[in-house]
């Protein structure tokens, strides 16, 4: 997957170059000497690029610590928080006071079975040269961290969760394979903005206090390296950007500066929103790359700081590992270009392919995304299809991001009570406005329109009828051989999915649950799982596994930690846990190295 022509590339050439590499107390013990501290020729103690969760919950630890430091991003201010502002806030916990509420026996060794199963790491774990080897003490770090002190600790800045933990990635069908074994997605009250806002609200009180200054418009391009070591950025000053958030800005350029520091922390994101980037770096495993993607992240996430960072010596590891969605819808009222939005889905919908085959386990809605995304590649189109009733998708469809779940994200009880009745209001949006929903009364009106929407006439009606008769006739039977069917009564036996995620057993083709409805889903750009290898301080190793002298890095860019601590698949829930565990790993490191 070598594609040095497009600029910036993530390659696997880059990614597979050997380290000798040190333990992490070792490396704590070299960073030691020389000492940190602010000299008359920094501009401050410390300064961290990106605005995004990692970098504010880095910056937060870091004024707590007493470091004056200086915020950098190329946005506006309107964009801090970055995409975690857009989140539906989900966030992994293990044996939480919410999963026992409900029933859900959990605990540390299911969810590390439950990690490894589905992280697959295979590179190197016991090597200190492997592109895995840190990725693997990060993920054990993590694990130890949502099972012990993360909920306590984000509960003191005052956050809560939705009581109904939702199931998500349930797996690929083995004990020990892929997926959770147990609900552990926990809903944010308050849904993505409520997961930045305590940081947030640490920064702008630093910012009062004389700590933190706020730098928007200065986007790096260059990290100096002084004797080995990262002493400061340079980079460019944009032109002033009235955007709102997560709108394109202007690149235009109307000044250059130069600031110093003793330590740089980087956490700019991921290479989501440059399709040319994913693609450049897209598996073979997961077939081809898509032409058409529509990108579920705003079009800063461009991956411009892993590029930047490699240069100035970070070893970047595990390219070609990457989390798209399968689920995607165009939004009808986009924010950033080619914005989509994903639908969550419960596990009820039956699920073609372009030419209206079934898919076949564990390709059922919320069960395995990658492998999904690799059945979608493998029927030669881009797009697969969702068949519904009205009955499913009053219960069973949520869409991802904060500002497709109002009742949640303004904390509205009324409106949250409302679902009880009737179908979300944003998802009955996009069933009137979106492009990629057809609704009829009767299948042979719900095919015809399918194959006006993609004009290739691949759906064939008796071949569909075939196919949904068929599942329709094991939903009399208990004794059914259908996986779908098992799992929808899986489903209806853990109590959080039978009030709020899954709809009562019922045949598609059943005139009282309709009207039906057809979505077509989309590929869905989103998250980087590889990228800057860094120890267990959070601190970027070079080529030959030595710690940077000053750089370190946090979240996405960092494959949240490690290089990479999904390893090919996350358990969802994972991605924003990811930016504050490392974001607060980086902070607390990088305070400790400039203490004088």
């Amino acid at each position: 997957m070598e594609n040095s022509s497009v600029p910036g590339a993530i390659t696997r050439r880059r990614a597979l170059t050997v380290a000798t590499g040190v333990l992490a107390g070792a490396a704590l013990a070299q960073a030691a000497s020389p000492a940190f501290g602010a000299t008359a020729a920094s501009d401050a103690d410390a300064i961290v690029v990106g605005h995004g969760l990692a970098g504010l919950v880095a910056t937060a630890e870091l004024a707590a610590a007493g470091r004056k430091v200086l915020l950098l991003d190329q946005e506006p201010e309107a964009s801090l928080g970055g995409q975690a502002f857009w989140s539906f806030g989900g966030l992994f916990f293990v044996d939480s006071a919410e999963q026992r509420l409900m029933g859900v026996k959990d605990s540390r060794e299911l969810a590390w079975q439950d990690w490894l199963g589905t992280a697959g790491f295979d590179r190197g774990v016991d090597d200190p040269e492997g592109q895995d080897h840190w990725a693997y003490k990060w993920a054990e770090a993590y694990v130890d961290f949502a099972a012990e002190e993360k909920r306590a600790w984000l509960a003191g800045l005052g956050m809560q969760w939705f009581p109904i933990v939702g199931w998500a990635e349930r797996g690929g069908g083995l004990a020990d394979g892929h997926g959770n074994s147990v609900p552990r997605f926990h809903v944010t009250w308050g849904t993505g903005p409520a997961v930045v806002e305590p940081f947030e609200t640490k920064v702008r009180a630093a910012v009062a206090d004389r700590l933190v200054t706020f730098r928007f418009r200065h986007r790096v391009d260059e990290l100096i390296v002084t004797g080995g070591a990262v002493t400061g950025v340079r980079g460019a000053v944009l032109q002033p950007s009235d955007a709102g958030r997560g709108k394109p800005s202007s690149r235009t350029v109307v000044g250059e500066f130069e600031l110093k520091a003793p330590v740089v922390v980087v956490t700019s994101g991921g290479i989501g929103a440059d399709h040319d980037l994913v693609r450049a770096n897209w598996p073979a495993r997961l077939g081809s790359p898509p032409k058409s993607m529509i990108t579920g992240v705003p079009a800063h996430v461009d991956g411009r700081m892993l590029a930047i960072t490699e240069r100035a010596g970070g070893r970047i590891v595990n390219p070609d590992r990457m989390w798209h969605y399968t689920e995607g819808l165009k939004n009808y009222d986009p924010i950033w270009p080619g914005h989509g939005i994903r639908i969550l889905p419960g596990p009820s919908s039956m699920w073609f392919d372009a030419t209206g085959k079934r898919f076949s386990s564990p390709d059922i809605p919320g069960y395995d995304t990658l492998h999904t995304l690799k059945s979608i590649s493998d029927s030669g189109h881009e797009y697969s299809w969702f068949v519904t009733t009205q009955k499913i998708i009053a219960k069973e469809f949520a869409l991802s991001g904060s500002e497709q779940n109002p009742d949640l994200t303004e904390k509205n009880i009324w409106k949250l009570l409302s679902r009880i009745w009737q179908t979300p209001e944003p998802i009955e949006r996009f069933k009137e406005k979106g492009e990629d929903f057809v609704v009829a009364k009767t299948l042979p009106e719900l095919v015809a329109g399918m194959n006006k929407l993609t004009g290739d006439d691949l759906i064939d009606l008796a071949g569909l009828k075939r196919q949904i008769e068929a599942r329709d006739r094991e939903i009399d039977n208990p004794y059914t051989k259908d996986a779908q069917v098992m799992g929808i009564r899986n489903a209806l036996a853990y109590p959080g999915d039978t009030l709020s995620r899954t709809a009562s057993v019922h045949r598609i083709l059943d005139p009282s649950a309709g009207p039906l409805i057809a979505v077509r889903l989309n590929i869905l750009t989103r998250k980087t799982l590889g990228g800057l290898q860094t120890d267990l301080s959070g601190r970027v190793l070079n080529a030959a596994g030595t710690p940077i002298a000053g750089l370190y890095a946090a979240g996405e860019v960092a494959g949240f930690g490690g290089g990479g601590v999904h390893g090919y698949r996350s358990l969802e829930g994972t991605f924003l846990g990811g930016c504050l565990f490392s974001g607060r790993t980086a902070g607390r490191a990088a305070a400790a190295a400039t203490a004088s």
